[in-house]
């Protein structure tokens, strides 16, 4: 686990509100700058239960004791529509730990019983030996479901980190950036707000470099990458007046049936990239906003890779959120990372 992380000094989940780690109080009795990467605060609520929310009051004033001056309101809705509506704590739940274990339970089961039937049709060997083999094989086939469930889970989510962009992007300025995770407390699943501190600025600087770069060199492959980073948006059609009216007055009955039909409104899908063309610093900063929230998931979870060159965070063997980036997004290979 990287520095900074918080470990046994951490407060445990509340199930009846919202805790919040210990960590920031003792961070308050310092004087010193805390490192990037380090968690200042943790809030937790209960994802079972749809009445519970965070505590917002508690979050506002720890970070008005941090230092970080920002309108209560503004943050306080973007955290709402990010995480807070039902749909989205319902995705969440059904992406949750809880729920993969469930289903990972599940399918061994069924799996176990599909594989042992077609054994016994098959007369194959002893019942012992037809057992063992079967267990064998659906244990086999389970790990790998499991690992490629958490393999996916590395990834960047769409329907979550990405969300938390707009709260970053307000954040990021205060040296702050959110994540978002779930943990088990018994049959509870809990959702925890990670704010840990980043300052972006030498983070910004290099990955600017890095754009201008590639742009310079390899423009083509810096588009392909970019152009992965997009998201499906329903868009209302806006008809033509003139023929609006036109259809209007030819589709109109001859006879007035005294209901009014109201028509649903004419939607398509439209590709919305996230990062569109601009200058590098205006691209940079797009990215450090949109993977803030992926990049603390993983963090605090203990999922990044480990560094072999040195990056912005001190006193840690974990990639820098640029690196983190340049690796992930623009598909840079390079020798900074080594596997677990």
């Amino acid at each position: 686990m990287p520095d900074g992380m918080p470990g046994d000094h951490c407060s445990p989940v509340s199930l009846q509100g919202c805790s919040v780690s210990a960590l920031s109080s003792l961070l308050l009795k310092s004087r010193t700058e805390p490192l990037n990467g380090q968690v200042l605060m943790v809030l937790s609520m209960d994802n079972n239960c749809s009445a519970t929310s965070f505590d917002m009051e508690l979050c506002a004033e720890k970070l008005k004791s941090f230092g970080v001056q920002v309108a209560a309101d503004q943050w306080r809705r973007l955290i709402q529509d990010a995480v807070l509506k039902p749909e989205v704590r319902r995705y969440m739940f059904y992406n949750s730990r809880a729920f993969q274990i469930a289903i990972a339970v599940v399918f061994y089961m069924s799996l176990w019983t599909n594989i042992y039937s077609t054994v016994q049709l098959c007369s194959f060997g002893r019942y012992w030996e037809a057992s063992m083999l079967v267990t064998l094989a659906a244990v086999v086939v389970t790990v790998v479901v499991i690992l490629v469930m958490d393999r996916c889970q590395r990834k960047i989510n769409m329907n979550t980190d990405v969300r938390l962009a707009a709260v970053n992007e307000i954040f990021i300025k205060h040296s702050l950036i959110l994540g978002i995770t779930d943990a088990l407390d018994g049959p509870h699943n809990i959702l925890q707000l990670w704010f840990v501190h980043f300052s972006p600025e030498r983070c910004l600087q290099s990955l600017s470099a890095h754009i201008t770069d590639m742009q310079r060199t390899r423009e083509s492959g810096l588009r392909h990458s970019l152009d992965q980073l997009c998201v499906v948006m329903e868009a209302v059609v806006q008809p033509d007046p003139g023929r609006e009216e036109e259809a209007s007055c030819e589709e109109s009955p001859l006879l007035s049936s005294g209901v009014n039909l109201n028509k649903e409104p004419v939607t398509c899908n439209e590709m919305l990239h996230l990062v569109p063309e601009g200058p590098p610093e205006v691209m940079a900063q797009q990215l450090l906003v949109i993977f803030s929230g992926c990049y603390v998931r993983l963090l605090v979870t203990g999922q990044l890779p480990r560094a072999t060159a040195g990056g912005h965070l001190e006193h840690s063997s974990v990639p820098c959120l640029c690196q983190f980036i340049e690796i992930t997004a623009l598909n840079t290979h390079q020798s900074w990372f080594v596997g677990r």
